[in-house]
């Protein structure tokens, strides 16, 4: 389905952002496209306000704020697309981007490692191969007896 006649972008099964929270800037695009890259703006930027979102729980606003937090300013996410020359097709990655970004900044944390201690046999062989080091450094030496 085109992006414009959808109702939001969706992040997850658990969250869409709707179309009114976004909105877009247009720009005029470098790289190809000959003369028509003087005339079409065809880069996109996708802002969205995450501190002032409806859609977020506290919960997701705090992760997002936090883990988004060198990609913010004041509360507010732009992604920028220009790696096509044609503007819907910017738009569309533009979408997908924010769509990860977001996506990727509310997935909970992984489980933190629970320290364990060697085993008996991985001791015994790290104490092995220190000597078998030691023997060999040994045999390097210069005689001095």
């Amino acid at each position: 389905m085109p992006a414009a006649h959808r109702p939001g972008l969706r992040v997850d099964s658990q969250l869409t952002i709707p179309e009114s929270e976004l909105s877009w800037r247009f720009s005029r695009s470098s790289g190809p496209g000959g003369q028509g890259v003087n005339t079409a703006d065809s880069r996109v930027e996708l802002v969205w306000d995450v501190a002032g979102s409806a859609v977020l729980a506290p919960v997701q606003r705090e992760r997002l704020l936090e883990r988004l937090s060198s990609r913010l300013v004041d509360g507010v996410l732009t992604i920028a697309a220009s790696e096509h020359r044609a503007q819907l097709r910017n738009r569309e990655a533009a979408s997908a981007r924010l769509a990860a970004v977001v996506a990727d900044a509310l997935r909970p944390p992984s489980p933190s490692r629970r320290p364990t201690k060697p085993s008996r046999g991985a001791k015994e062989r790290r104490l092995e191969a220190k000597k078998r080091r030691t023997d060999v450094k040994r045999l390097r030496r210069p005689p001095g007896d």
